[in-house]
């Protein structure tokens, strides 16, 4: 690897560390608008577009560790927005589905959540954010490989 290169690892680095900040940021100040911490609002919205998920998968499908889980739907079901249901047909696994007064929640907030996350990502047109997009895919996928 010669000095240039060196250079621009750091520096692409650094942009995307300062860029991921900023959208999260906002992202974390619009679901937090809504009574939610950024995890309640993930599980929510996988059992809103999903349905029904078994607890032991919702971790890894929002990358949470499993003993946070149950935290999250603890306080989610004391919310009224969710329940647990045991699967008949095994009793080690539960599963999560989004109750009437959840659905009704993410009804009402998500198409406003939409809006927000378009307008922090109009900075770029979209051939931009399909370039992003792509080149954001192959970093990751290296970076899992190392």
């Amino acid at each position: 690897m010669n000095e240039i290169d060196r250079e621009l690892s750091l520096k692409l680095f650094i942009v995307l560390a300062r860029a991921s900040r900023s959208v999260t940021d906002e992202i974390k100040t619009d679901i937090q608008s809504y009574g939610l911490n950024p995890t309640e609002f993930a599980v929510l919205e996988l059992l809103y577009h999903k349905g029904s998920q078994p607890l032991q998968q919702i971790g890894e499908k929002i990358l949470l560790a499993s003993g946070s889980i149950t935290y999250v739907v603890d306080k989610l079901e004391g919310k009224g927005y969710l329940t647990r249901n045991p699967c008949p047909n095994d009793r080690r696994i539960t599963h999560a589905v989004i109750s009437d007064e959840g659905k009704s929640l993410m009804d009402r907030i998500f198409p406003d959540h939409m809006k927000q996350v378009q307008s922090i990502f109009a900075g770029l047109d979209i051939s931009e954010k399909e370039t992003a997009i792509g080149l954001l895919k192959k970093l990751g996928h290296y970076a899992e490989k190392l």
